[in-house]
């Protein structure tokens, strides 16, 4: 069985974000903490100190989730697509529930609720893929009459 097309597709919509935010993350550790997202508040750098050590890794695993999901959908199979989201949720339920629970010292109410929101579909979005990607109950021939 060949996973759907939309699923596919929301792979990659999983993915991006995540392959944009690590490669940045990785290569430009300062200018990631600083300036990420790249528009409106600056997100990461509304909870300093900088740690380049620790902007490095978390980009890391950004990119990682990246490609694992990027994978998935060019494979299109049911089980590695299992794998990554998994893999994604694992990565972005802590990521939600730690900016639940703390919000940005730098950030007005409403920036920290946009963000928990964005955080919030980075965790439903891949809930409405596993459900995309159940199994197919075979097709039934219907007998002309």
């Amino acid at each position: 069985m060949v996973t759907r097309r939309w699923v596919r597709v929301g792979l990659v919509a999983l993915a991006v974000p995540q392959l944009v935010t690590g490669a940045w993350a990785v290569f430009d550790p300062a200018g990631w903490f600083q300036d990420f997202p790249g528009f409106g508040p600056a997100l990461v750098g509304a909870d300093p100190p900088y740690n380049a050590h620790l902007a490095t890794d978390a980009g890391a695993g950004f990119l990682a989730t990246g490609v694992l999901l990027v994978l998935a959908a060019l494979w299109g199979r049911p089980r590695e697509v299992v794998l990554a989201l998994v893999t994604h949720l694992v990565f972005s339920t802590p990521h939600l529930v730690f900016h639940v629970r703390n919000p940005a010292p730098g950030l007005t109410s409403s920036e920290d609720a946009q963000n928990v929101a964005t955080l919030a579909i980075a965790v439903a979005l891949p809930v409405l893929l596993f459900w995309g990607n159940r199994e197919q109950p075979p097709e039934v021939a219907v007998a002309d009459g």
